[in-house]
């Protein structure tokens, strides 16, 4: 079984920084992409950041020049940076890995989440 395990939430005051991580452990092969999606209640799901395996990044509009996200391919693992935070940041951020990993049916491509971690940017 192929585990997302994400570290680094918290309450921070606007205008700060915060840290996450995220690990993929498990039967994985390679990872093509990984990254960080964010949830508001009520909201869609809005991707943050994505990095794939080669080290091309993408970015949500509203993070741009603000978070920076990096990957350790050898630890099937990513960072995400976060600065200048402010209130709109305020979210749940899930974890999100694109993996060729092993399933009960095999080895395949196959999309895993993490179960999330709350970022609160509050005074």
């Amino acid at each position: 079984q192929v585990q997302l395990v994400e570290s680094g939430g918290g309450l921070v005051q606007p205008g700060g920084s915060l840290r996450l991580s995220c690990a993929a452990s498990g039967s994985i092969f390679s990872f093509n992409y990984m990254g960080w999606y964010r949830q508001v209640s009520g909201k869609e799901r809005e991707l943050v950041a994505r990095i794939s395996s080669g080290g091309s990044t993408k970015y949500g509009d509203s993070v741009k020049g603000r978070f920076t996200i990096s990957g350790d391919n050898a630890k099937n693992t990513v960072y995400l940076q976060m600065n200048s935070l402010n209130a709109e940041d305020t979210a749940v951020y899930y974890c999100y890995a694109n993996l060729r990993a092993l399933s009960p049916t095999g080895w395949g491509i196959y999309d895993y989440w993490g179960q999330g971690t709350q970022v609160t940017v509050s005074s």
